[in-house]
């Protein structure tokens, strides 16, 4: 499994990333923006999962279910 340090810095650039993306959109769908959204997710749940693998620990906070 991965180190929580590694899938942390992965996180944190991943939500970088969506700002950047985000401060940048375009009117209408912005695939650039759907991919930095995919990427933020996988991100998040890559650091959850490496910090209950090697800790038992889990985030406060859960990922929005699709509407």
């Amino acid at each position: 499994h991965e180190d929580p340090s590694v899938a942390l810095q992965k996180f944190v650039s991943a939500l970088e990333r969506h700002l950047a993306v985000a401060a940048t959109k375009r009117d209408g769908s912005d695939e650039a923006l759907n991919k930095a959204y995919e990427q933020l997710e996988d991100c998040f749940l890559g650091y959850e999962e490496a910090l209950q693998q090697t800790y038992g620990e889990y985030l406060p906070f859960e990922q929005a279910e699709d509407q």
